[in-house]
């Protein structure tokens, strides 16, 4: 909240001083998101906890998404990207599967050698991460400019159906895909009991709310400054969009880290796999939603270079997580998949 007032109140003077002075302010508004995003998915872990899996992993990835949403509408209205959305989807696949999966699989693996999980889980997101990206990016690249609306109509209502669909399996009938029995002896890593697990629910479901309020004023700054810094600088044009996977991914990244440390890789699958899933089935219908209204369409076709790494990590994933147990070799591959996505990134791609 210091941080908020200290911007709006300097916002134009800060902008006035130059682009090493506007960046700087930049990144430690950046920084400040991140911090209180993080905040945001502790209490959500707290909520999690408390209603167990898997309705506990949907509320965290649908409170990364929520942030997501709000900080990419703000940045989109003074950006005026026509593939900023595309990019931070792309951005954020890239970032859960390869970068989320790769690290967890791999210092998991080193520390406590093969890690089990229900492989039920992983070809189920798999299969509708694929379905879900081939519909909404993939595809516009053969749809004629004067048939997007249309189009754009199409993919809402198929994001919304896939998604119900997903979301009552998930949490009725085929609840059973997204948990695992873990041995007695592996239920003493932090992700199984949280600290505040026995305290009220209503402060963490307020704190929820004001924290997502307070991203999204923090947002709204960061883009003008992010802008103008970045404005002739020669930057990756895809660096807004990074920064904004990056923001909904932090606090993703070390719940991670924590359950495959506590050789809970269950947990780890539910978070990156449905993070990835729900970034694109809610993301793409609510920016579609948006096109419509305001009459003016985004590039939501991949580039080439997007597409076929998509296409590889979806297939390492099926490949990798059709057994129902990781180990370090497989994280490693998603890992050096990460990275590669990051130098194409650097220069330009």
């Amino acid at each position: 909240m210091l941080v908020a007032a200290a911007a709006y109140a300097t916002e134009h003077t800060i902008l006035s001083a130059g682009r090493s002075v506007t960046l700087a302010a930049a990144f430690v508004i950046i920084v400040t998101i991140m911090l209180a995003s993080t905040r945001v998915a502790r209490h959500a872990e707290v909520l999690a906890v408390k209603v167990g899996d898997p309705y506990g992993t949907m509320i965290l990835t649908l409170s990364a998404v929520l942030v997501e949403v709000v900080v990419l509408a703000i940045m989109m209205q003074a950006a005026a990207s026509p593939t900023l959305v595309r990019d931070t989807i792309y951005a954020a696949v890239m970032l859960d599967i390869n970068g989320i999966i790769g690290l967890a699989a791999l210092i998991g693996g080193l520390r406590h050698g093969e890690q089990p999980y229900n492989d039920d889980s992983s070809r189920t997101y798999s299969v509708m991460i694929l379905t879900a990206m081939g519909i909404s990016m993939i595809v516009p690249e053969f749809v004629p400019r004067q048939s997007w609306q249309f189009y754009s109509g199409f993919t809402i209502g198929a994001m919304i159906a896939l998604y119900t669909l997903f979301l009552r399996l998930q949490v009725g009938q085929h609840s059973y895909f997204f948990s695992y029995a873990y041995p007695r002896a592996d239920r003493s890593g932090p992700m199984e009991k949280h600290p505040e697990a026995d305290s009220p629910a209503l402060p963490s479901v307020l704190i929820l709310v004001v924290g997502i309020a307070l991203i999204g004023a923090l947002a709204e700054v960061m883009s003008v400054m992010l802008n103008a810094g970045l404005s002739g600088s020669g930057a990756p044009p895809a660096l807004m969009a990074v920064i904004v996977a990056a923001i909904s991914a932090a606090p993703e990244i070390l719940t991670a880290m924590r359950a495959a440390l506590a050789n809970r890789m269950q947990s780890v699958v539910n978070i990156a796999m449905g993070a990835s899933l729900s970034t694109v089935i809610l993301t793409v219908p609510v920016m579609e939603a948006i096109a419509l209204y305001t009459g003016q369409p985004f590039v939501m076709a991949m580039t080439p270079v997007q597409t076929v790494m998509v296409a590889i990590t979806l297939v390492v994933a099926a490949i990798n997580l059709n057994d129902g147990m990781t180990n370090a070799i497989e994280g490693m591959t998603h890992f050096i998949l990460f990275a590669t996505f990051v130098m194409l990134t650097l220069i330009g791609l």
